[in-house]
């Protein structure tokens, strides 16, 4: 399986900003669709934002719409979650989820079809 490795999470104050990171080592994402997946306390595992394997479609929920833009690299090595405007709600442990995809327009919506998984990184804004 590819390794995932996050990067980036932390402690904000409600309003900030942080940039979390997706790698997978040794080989780029060209091939692959990505989503971000948050899991806070007491609450299932849901997705944030998705994007395919071109980089054209993308998926936001409707709670970060607006605030929060995934992106990927231009060499594809790396795809980015810029997360602006940081509530209190969006504390969580944050998790990054690949998986090849041919049809690469496709955006990938259900925890169910990602095979590959990083460990996650703990997200937590401050009141």
């Amino acid at each position: 399986q590819v390794p995932l490795v996050e990067s980036g999470g932390g402690l904000v104050q409600a309003g900030g900003s942080l940039r979390l990171s997706c790698a997978a080592s040794g080989r780029t994402f060209s091939n692959y669709a990505v989503g971000w997946f948050r899991q806070a306390p007491g609450k299932e595992r849901a997705l944030v934002a998705a994007i395919s394997a071109s980089g054209t479609n993308t998926y936001y929920a409707d709670s970060v719409k607006g605030r929060f833009t995934i992106s990927r690299e231009n060499a594809k090595t790396t795809v980015y979650l810029q997360m602006n405007s940081l509530k209190p709600g969006d504390t969580a442990v944050y998790y990054c989820a690949a998986d090849r995809r041919p049809q690469s327009e496709f955006v990938l919506l259900s925890h169910r079809d990602y095979d590959y998984w990083g460990q996650g990184t703990q997200v937590t804004v401050s009141s």
